[in-house]
């Protein structure tokens, strides 16, 4: 009888960007993924994006057009003016927040919700967020005209736990394009666990649609959990199978913003020491399926900054049927232990 119920349920997120295999039968099934279920809705989620894109040109740089279709990410060093960035990233280093956090193997994720009180609190943050290269290239990136969700992050890593981050094994977020975006805080070197990222991934070639299509088969009782839940994960000895180049790595200095596709292939970097990795983090992720850039309610000024909070507390609300990752941790230094 429960399946029964969900069942409408589990036909409906097929036209949403629902990607797990283990959570939806539907999605997982063996015989439609056989059949292409999988591979179409991949194929039409890529198309639809391609085509929201060439509508976002307007205003965009050339040269990050011509870098991210060529390679999936852009990387912008000395994004803002030495003064402005210095103002930002002394503000948000003299100041406690109220810190959420989640702990995957050996890291420790702590974000902050740039909403409205941070926003009261550190005004520099305005410089980027509303920065108008940053805010064409991300929805270009993005394919859509929407205002991403932006947090503080900072990723703590203890090398001394032996207990693997998931993170650090290449994977794509989901099966369609979406956007992150990272504004280094600090400096990232080799040790600290860079971000990684595959050139050329996000293009779906017929060999990634061939691998997409092969993973969906056995991905809802794959033993990696993850894998099962819609973040297919790919070994580096895959890669050269797909046309593809190694993951190049990202030791940058503070004050560089990267943005990328996260459909393609990216990781972090495992740490070789105790590291902390400072950055102003933004990510949008709409339903691919929808044909046009714009007319998106959540990014409403007003509404767009309050996101975060709002969502926080409702799984707070629902945990146990939700689940919540996200602790809250009490009012913190963004670099405390």
């Amino acid at each position: 009888m429960p399946s029964i119920l969900a069942a409408p349920w589990w036909v409906a997120q097929l036209a949403t960007g629902a990607k797990s295999f283990r959570d939806n039968p539907i999605l997982g099934s063996h015989r439609l993924n056989a059949l292409g279920l999988h591979r179409r809705r991949v194929a039409l989620a890529h198309r639809l994006a391609w085509a929201r894109r060439a509508r976002l040109t307007k205003g965009l740089d050339a040269a990050d057009r011509a870098a991210f279709d060529r390679d999936g990410f852009v990387l912008i060093r000395d994004f803002l003016p030495a003064t402005t960035f210095a103002a930002l990233r002394d503000a948000v280093l003299a100041q406690r927040f109220a810190t959420r956090e989640m702990r995957q193997g050996n890291t420790i994720t702590r974000r902050i919700a740039v909403g409205p009180d941070f926003l009261r609190m550190i005004p520099e943050a305005r410089a980027l967020l509303q920065h108008p290269r940053f805010r064409t290239l991300g929805q270009y990136v993005g394919s859509f005209r929407s205002e991403p969700l932006h947090y503080v992050q900072t990723i703590l890593t203890d090398t001394a736990d032996p207990d693997p981050d998931p993170q650090t094994r290449l994977h794509a977020d989901t099966f369609h394009p979406t956007l992150k975006a990272w504004f280094f805080l600090n400096d990232v070197e080799e040790a600290d666990g860079p971000f990684s990222y595959v050139p050329g991934s996000h293009r779906l070639t017929p060999e990634r649609l061939a691998w997409e299509q092969e993973r969906s088969l056995t991905a809802r009782t794959s033993s990696d959990f993850l894998s099962a839940r819609g973040s297919l994960r790919v070994e580096p000895g895959e890669l050269d199978a797909l046309r593809l180049p190694q993951a190049q790595h990202f030791p940058v200095p503070a004050n560089t913003l990267v943005v990328a596709d996260t459909c393609g292939f990216h990781a972090r970097v495992a740490a070789t020491r105790p590291s902390r990795r400072l950055e102003l983090w933004s990510f949008s992720r709409r339903n691919p399926f929808i044909p046009w850039t714009g007319a998106d309610l959540l990014s409403i000024p007003g509404i767009a900054e309050r996101r975060i909070d709002t969502m926080w507390q409702i799984r707070d609300r629902l945990q146990q049927s939700m689940g919540q990752p996200w602790q809250p941790r009490g009012n913190k230094f963004v670099l405390d232990d």
